[in-house]
């Protein structure tokens, strides 16, 4: 027998409650293979949905306009996760800020417009929370969009997300589409990118930390001061709550038009870098020496959402951040 997730709903009132999604249900996940659409994909199939529909890249190039139109055609979707991004951190994010607007804004437009034309019954868009002005007041609310400055280093993919989320609500405003977005803090675990110079911060620490206790190394070396807070979330969290909002959430005409079409999806505390490091220092029993490398830049000085919005709908996470840093750091282990 085949079991949903079960919820805690508090004090919302669903009259525009979503139909759940059935388990013959054709649902296309964009990006499968990165970290956020393999957890979709992980989840969906132990949850018992059996029309997952997935490509490759070079089996589909979602810059292609008219190769994604083809693929809508012969497969005519009933729901759209869309995780397919180009991602980085700080480093790949200043050196290639052109691919970084120019292939988000590519990729979504094309599927959005898509789903748009075939009569997708819902999609979800995946954000960041880096769609928030650098200086913006903290924790970060979803109304604070679009109020400030973004931050520097990761402009042009903002820019894009923000676009994303922008167009989700206006093709509901105009053609009645139900389309929603999550801005998820800062996700890791399985399958992230984990490359030396172009991974974020956590996924960087994983590789750090782990082959320097792997090859005993006296020292490891880390970009910034340590001095900017971050907030992160497990990616098998973020999933549930993303399910959670495709199963009960329909923006309503007066939230398309506020614009009240997306969530934050975190856990409402945030940490220092230097204390991330001491989590990873315990984690891994590593014993040597940390060096800071204050020539390179920190980011945002903090990124701690408001998640007021999910957890009035009765959504919270359930991964904390040792469990999470074992979890990965064992993952990473095995299979790199």
């Amino acid at each position: 027998m085949r079991l949903r997730t079960l919820w805690t709903l508090q004090t919302f009132d669903f009259t525009n409650f979503t139909n759940l999604m059935n388990f013959n249900a054709k649902i296309y996940i964009a990006g499968h293979r990165g970290l956020v659409g393999s957890a979709f994909v992980r989840r969906l199939e132990k949850d018992g949905y059996t029309n997952l529909i997935t490509r490759t890249h070079f089996e589909l190039d979602l810059l292609n306009q008219q190769a994604v139109a083809d693929f809508f055609v012969s497969e005519k979707p009933d729901y759209v996760f869309f995780a397919a991004a180009r991602v980085g951190g700080i480093f790949a994010n200043n050196n290639y800020p052109a691919d970084f607007i120019y292939e988000n804004l590519q990729m979504q437009n094309n599927v959005i417009y898509q789903s748009y034309i075939h009569g997708v019954k819902k999609l979800l868009f995946l954000g960041s929370s880096c769609i928030y002005p650098k200086l913006c007041p903290q924790p970060m609310k979803e109304e604070y969009l679009l109020t400030g400055l973004l931050e520097p280093t990761n402009e042009p993919y903002a820019i894009a997300k923000i676009a994303g989320i922008k167009m989700c609500q206006h093709y509901n405003r105009q053609y009645g589409t139900n389309f929603i977005a999550v801005m998820p803090t800062n996700l890791y675990g399985p399958n992230d990118n984990f490359h030396p110079e172009n991974s974020h911060v956590f996924p960087a620490l994983v590789r750090k930390f782990c082959e320097a206790k792997r090859n005993k190394e006296k020292k490891i070396t880390i970009w910034g001061t340590g001095v900017a807070r971050r907030e992160f979330l497990h990616v098998d969290d973020m999933v549930d709550g993303s399910l959670f909002l495709m199963e009960h959430f329909n923006p309503t005409k007066e939230q398309n038009e506020k614009g009240n079409i997306f969530f934050n999806l975190g856990t409402g505390k945030d940490l220092t870098v230097k204390e991330l490091v001491e989590h990873f220092k315990k984690a891994v029993d590593y014993e040597g020496k940390i060096e800071w490398d204050a020539s390179k830049p920190d980011g945002m000085p903090q990124k701690l959402q408001d998640v007021t919005r999910i957890h009035d709908l009765g959504w919270r996470h359930s991964i904390e951040l040792d469990e999470g840093i074992k979890m990965t750091c064992g993952w990473y282990l095995e299979n790199l």
